[in-house]
């Protein structure tokens, strides 16, 4: 999640001359956080390999299965854009580098060594060599072209691997976005998508169609790494975000609002189903998403009210990260509890996904009162850093 990116954010005029705006906080980029974390819950709790799908009926879980095989993709893709805009939104003068670093690895890194033992403990680690432990201890294994290093351990914590990478290039990035003039922003952000939609299709042309991913995807190992897992690929995704945060913040002209951004990310999933493999991975959804992150935003800023900003949308996306981080752990625990062929009817099945969702739920409230906040409040400032709020 990212999954992870700061909760400060910044209000702004409605007017469409350029201008600097006024700071405030944005809860609807928190409630929508949470949806995306669900999709990503949903990807894993279809999947037949492992067997984490728990229909009974081909037919159905079938149908599950081919419903959300994009959305893990999805929700990543949100994730990054999102962390990259957040992070603009709420940058302030004067907030030195070593400070930034510091709130950010506390943010992220206690959640992942909790999650990283428990993942050992009761997911992998029967499985798991040092050579593929470390590395993802050290959050540098989606750097590494190995199937069974940067899936290895608990595979969602790959992204951080990505953030962690955002977060070192971030006060540089932000000093060179701050350059661009602000008439210029729009064609900088129309090349940023473009590359990104180009990254699949340099990866079909120019990578080796061997080795072969496992469970038949129709991609290689190096043709998905590169377009999905590589930090530098993936942070066209964060820039991205950070300059719709500045066409925002300088007063560019945003007239798109959140329902006709959400229904064309909802079109674009829908195309997602039907491209080749690696356009789904992030291609397709890259441009709605970077419209309708700005677009919530703005709803917040305007005043406009939004479900989004609800006390139970705003709990939800405060513990979305923790939920991110245990999830997959929790459905694999699950599974052997009930047994690896116990399948269900349709209605018992969803009841056993609603339960599974309930599970996590708590435990990621478990994880985000007893490691994340108190590691953030305790450990991710110094006397010199400006007190804050973090934005899991």
């Amino acid at each position: 999640m990212s999954i992870s990116a700061e909760s400060d954010a910044i209000s702004t005029e409605r007017a469409h001359r350029p201008q600097q705006t006024v700071r405030s906080r944005l809860p609807s980029l928190t409630g929508l956080r949470f949806i995306a974390a669900l999709l990503v819950f949903c990807y894993h709790s279809s999947l037949a390999m492992p067997a984490l799908n728990p229909f009974a009926s081909e037919g159905v879980a079938d149908g599950y299965r081919w419903l959300f095989s994009n959305a893990g993709w999805a929700g990543v893709s949100f994730f990054f854009i999102l962390s990259g805009f957040v992070l603009t939104w709420s940058a302030r003068e004067g907030d030195r580098p070593r400070h930034f670093w510091r709130r950010r690895f506390f943010k992220i890194y206690p959640n992942h060594l909790v999650t990283w033992i428990l993942a050992l403990a009761l997911l992998s680690g029967s499985a798991t060599q040092w050579w593929q432990a470390v590395p993802n201890l050290a959050l540098v294994h989606a750097w590494i072209p190995e199937f069974t290093v940067f899936l290895g351990v608990n595979p969602p914590s790959w992204s951080l691997a990505c953030e962690l990478f955002f977060y070192l290039c971030f006060p540089l990035f932000l000093r060179w976005i701050k350059r661009i003039p602000a008439a210029h922003l729009w064609r900088w952000a129309a090349g940023v998508a473009a590359a990104v939609i180009a990254v699949p299709a340099l990866a079909y042309l120019l990578l080796p169609s061997n080795p072969p991913m496992p469970e038949g995807s129709p991609a290689s190992v190096w043709q998905y790494w590169s377009v999905y897992m590589l930090p530098p690929v993936r942070a066209l995704d964060f820039v991205l975000g950070m300059l719709m945060a500045r066409i925002v913040l300088t007063g560019r002209r945003f007239t798109v609002r959140p329902l006709p951004a959400a229904l064309a990310c909802v079109a674009a999933y829908a195309l997602s189903l039907y491209v080749p493999w690696l356009y789904a991975l992030d291609a397709v959804f890259v441009v709605p998403m970077a419209l309708l992150i700005p677009a919530v935003a703005l709803t917040d800023a305007s005043g406009r009210r939004s479900v989004l900003r609800s006390r139970a949308m705003v709990w939800l996306g405060e513990v979305s990260f923790a939920f991110y981080m245990v999830h997959l752990i929790l459905l694999n625990a699950f599974r052997d509890i009930l047994g690896p062929e116990r399948y269900f009817g349709t209605a018992a099945g969803i009841g056993v996904l609603l339960v599974q969702m309930l599970l996590t739920l708590g435990a990621a409230w478990l994880l985000y009162e007893a490691v994340e906040k108190p590691a953030m409040r305790r450990l991710g400032r110094s006397r010199k850093d400006f007190p804050r709020k973090e934005f899991a």
